[in-house]
């Protein structure tokens, strides 16, 4: 069992010796030092759970040195201890971040109560800190919305890849959800603390993308009345989203490969280097391999940005995953103030279902945005659809296998579809959608887990 680490600062010998004992004696592990100096380097080979540190120490004995220092080791709760007189250099103490202070002499019983619940709600704060980041996470990997194996699969590599710095390459048609994918596998990472900055590749004119990627000194150019951080030294530290990089002129590609190779930069006008620490997604909806080819992108490029290449899919080869979809959408439409629990009714899920969506994730969300304006009530019927979509038919077969499917896949897609389809009938009652459907509630509750449902 490790024992909790104490390292005591203080300049008075007898006084560590003795409050040595006291806390060895308490069940703590304790080692000390005499000045201020010592303690930086005692916490390189002593990783130590609380400090106690005076507040006069030498080379100065100036408190306000000691105060400065505070702020550095605010990863830890550190306890002041103070001399009488001292009382307004404690309490500024405690605003620069010490945990408590405690006034010489010292009582044990005073120290062990002290020092007891420093570490139990250090500890308290840690746990809750860690639970807050792997909620975070799970979050993350929940904005990756679908129940097909595509998205399985997607969801799986996210989750391995996300803790590395390798480079990721996010491919697939418009619309189906890449920059969701990059920003899941920034949220993911060790990086997610630091900026996630994303960059239209296509949507910025040739001769301001440099610009606006490197930065630019003043009176770089015509208008450049200041100098300017670009994209990238903002994204230092993070993960830089390069949209639609295929559409990325050469000469900016070449500048790109000399960042990828180097991590180094010379923004526009200027002659100091600038070095930068970012992981690199790109994502692209052209066939880069073919503009490789054709000369329109650089081969060494493309194979600095490939790393792990991930393959998005049409919503019309994902049938299986509209349901989820428009769980999703409709939710955050519930959130932004529509009536809740507004679902679909039974002809306009399978509408939903049976249209081939050729904008992906992105019309989908559209078009439920638009019905969901104009719906009456808290459901969704095909006589609204139709007000925007003329051509709104009912469905003849409410199925989402496709011809070619196996049969497993078959059967998956006719339980996700039934159970979405019974869930919308009885606004999500599911006591209700489990009698209609012959199972037990739990056995329902079973299947949604499993579905994503």
């Amino acid at each position: 069992m490790n024992l909790p680490r104490i390292l005591l600062i203080d300049d008075e010998p007898a006084f560590c010796t003795l409050c040595g004992q006291w806390l060895s004696a308490a069940g703590y592990q304790v080692e000390t030092g005499a000045e201020l100096s010592a303690l930086e380097t005692r916490l390189q080979t002593f990783d130590a759970d609380l400090i106690l540190l005076d507040l006069s120490l030498p080379p100065h004995f100036d408190p306000m040195h000691t105060l400065a220092a505070l702020p550095r080791f605010a990863d830890r709760p550190v306890i002041i201890l103070t001399g009488h007189g001292e009382r307004e250099l404690a309490l500024e103490a405690l605003r620069q971040g010490a945990w408590d202070f405690l006034t010489k002499p010292i009582d044990p019983d005073m120290l062990a109560v002290v020092v007891k619940r420093a570490l139990t709600k250090h500890q308290l704060a840690r746990e809750l800190s860690t639970l807050k980041q792997n909620l975070g996470k799970t979050s993350a990997l929940n904005t990756l919305i679908g129940a097909s194996p595509s998205m399985e699969n997607i969801r799986a590599l996210v989750q391995r890849i996300a803790p590395t710095d390798v480079r990721v390459l996010v491919t697939g048609p418009s619309g189906t959800g890449k920059e969701v994918i990059s920003k899941a596998i920034h949220d993911l990472s060790q990086r997610a603390g630091a900026p996630f900055i994303s960059v239209h590749c296509g949507a910025i004119p040739a001769e301001l993308l440099e610009s606006e990627l490197f930065g630019h000194t003043k009176g770089a150019f015509t208008g450049a009345d200041k100098a300017r951080d670009g994209l990238l030294k903002l994204a230092d530290g993070g993960t830089l989203f390069l949209d639609e990089i295929g559409e990325m002129p050469l000469a900016m590609q070449v500048k790109l490969l000399r960042v990828l190779q180097e991590g180094s930069f010379y923004p526009v006008g200027g002659r100091t280097l600038e070095t930068i620490d970012v992981r690199l997604v790109s994502a692209t909806n052209a066939d880069l391999p073919d503009k490789v080819a054709k000369g329109e992108f650089r081969e060494d490029l493309f194979y600095r940005i490939k790393g792990v290449t991930i393959e998005t899919r049409p919503l019309a080869e994902r049938p299986e995953d509209i349901p989820l979809l428009i769980s999703h959408f409709l939710e955050q439409q519930n959130n932004a103030g529509t009536p809740p629990g507004l679902r679909p009714d039974t002809q306009a899920f399978d509408w939903f279902i049976h249209r081939d969506w050729p904008g992906n994730v992105r019309e989908l969300k559209s078009a439920l945005d638009s019905v969901a304006a104009i719906a009456q009530g808290n459901v969704i019927s095909l006589e609204d659809i139709a007000l925007l979509y003329p051509d709104a038919q009912p469905q003849a077969t409410p199925s989402l296998a496709r011809p070619g499917d196996s049969l497993d896949a078959q059967v998956r897609a006719l339980e996700i579809t039934l159970i979405s389809d019974a869930l919308a009938r009885f606004d999500n009652n599911r006591t209700h959608a489990a009698q209609a459907l012959g199972l037990s509630r739990q056995g329902l509750l079973k299947k949604i887990e499993r579905y994503g449902l």
